[in-house]
């Protein structure tokens, strides 16, 4: 089901879980956005709504409707 921009989250497997259904996660965001990992707090280019740190691998993911902010990005875990 499609909520559209109205859809909330709990965690960050959840986001990437509806990014990569919708087929979403590979894609290029609007503008990339420089986040802070998560896990190991290394600053890494986030390019796609799916973004692995390169350091440790954890999983960020973000939806299209609010990709513009990194405060949105949501850590799913390292190599979900």
């Amino acid at each position: 089901m499609h909520d559209g921009c109205a859809g909330s989250f709990e965690n960050g497997k959840q986001v990437v879980d509806k990014v990569r259904m919708m087929g979403f996660a590979q894609q290029l965001m609007p503008m990339p956005l420089d986040i802070e990992c998560h896990g190991c707090k290394e600053t890494f280019t986030m390019e796609e709504f799916e973004g692995h740190c390169p350091k440790c691998d954890m999983v960020h993911g973000v939806t299209p409707c609010h990709a513009f902010d990194p405060n949105n990005i949501m850590a799913a875990g390292i190599g979900y």
